[in-house]
């Protein structure tokens, strides 16, 4: 479709340019003359600006097309593949059989409050996505469309729900006390805190600071009943690591990476807790 389109906009600029050449020598044009000139004119005026949005259209989907893929482990983290997106800067400072731990560098997101009581019901993280991406493609004060990133995240605190501290785009942590999830998209680090302003009062900007997690990769679809099962064997694992442990009051983050259409055994998903060095 795409070369099918740039070869009429080619044809339509050799139209214009063959009448252009025809001789100039004065004579009356006919309304049919008229209004063909005024077409080809347009035309010739909207070529340039089509090819353009093909290109772009061409680059957006090569990023879905021909994914990035992380280091594996094993031969179901090898079948996993991201979309070429922007997403949170990390240093992996040690690798194990089962997570990795990573230290991540600060960045912005913008959150919601989820409705109902679980982090993966479809409605509710359909009805909070929406809500988020309205802000990020112009629903601002500057009526800046903002790139897209990945990962999404899923996020559960503890009561003391303040403290914002994830990773990647989409983000949904859960308030215990009030059984309530968040949800999160990280921004475009272009921007840095010159961040605009959601028109949506339930679309909230903050800083994530600097953290250490450790993360277990894991693919297919996410559920709830599968987050408390795989978080309670990082948790084990982490137990006989040498150097870090699950820092006191943390929460669990799922991280998903890709579009609903990704067939679920190519689908990244990660499961982090935050953790800190041991004491001697």
């Amino acid at each position: 479709m795409i070369v099918a389109l740039s070869t009429s906009i080619t044809t339509i600029k050799s139209m214009v340019s063959n009448r252009s050449s025809i001789s100039t020598t004065p004579r009356s044009m006919s309304a049919f003359d008229a209004r063909f000139s005024l077409v080809l004119a347009l035309a010739a005026q909207t070529s340039s600006l089509s090819e353009r949005v093909l290109m772009n259209l061409a680059t957006e989907t090569a990023k879905y097309v021909i994914p990035r893929r992380f280091e594996s482990r094993n031969l179901e983290e090898a079948l996993m593949a991201v979309p070429d997106l922007e997403t949170v800067n990390f240093v992996v400072l040690s690798r194990r059989d089962q997570y990795e731990i990573r230290e991540v560098e600060p960045f912005f997101i913008a959150e919601t409050t989820m409705p109902g009581k679980y982090g993966f019901d479809f409605n509710g993280a359909s009805q909070s996505f929406n809500v988020l991406a309205e802000y990020l493609f112009g629903k601002n004060t500057m009526k800046e469309s903002m790139e897209m990133t990945t990962p999404v995240f899923t996020r559960k605190t503890q009561s003391d729900g303040e403290r914002m501290e994830m990773t990647t785009p989409v983000i949904t942590r859960k308030l215990e006390d009030q059984e309530k999830w968040l949800m999160s998209f990280i921004m475009p680090s272009k921007y840095g805190a010159n961040l605009p302003l959601p028109k949506d009062s339930s679309v909230r900007i903050t800083e994530v600071p600097r953290k250490i997690v450790a993360v277990a990769a894991f693919s297919g679809f996410v559920t709830d009943d599968e987050v408390t099962r795989r978080e309670s064997k990082l948790k084990d694992a982490l137990k006989n690591d040498p150097e870090f442990q699950v820092k006191e009051g943390a929460s669990v983050e799922v991280a998903q990476y890709n579009p609903p259409f990704t067939l679920p055994f190519t689908r990244r998903n990660e499961i982090a807790l935050e953790v800190e060095r041991k004491t001697e």
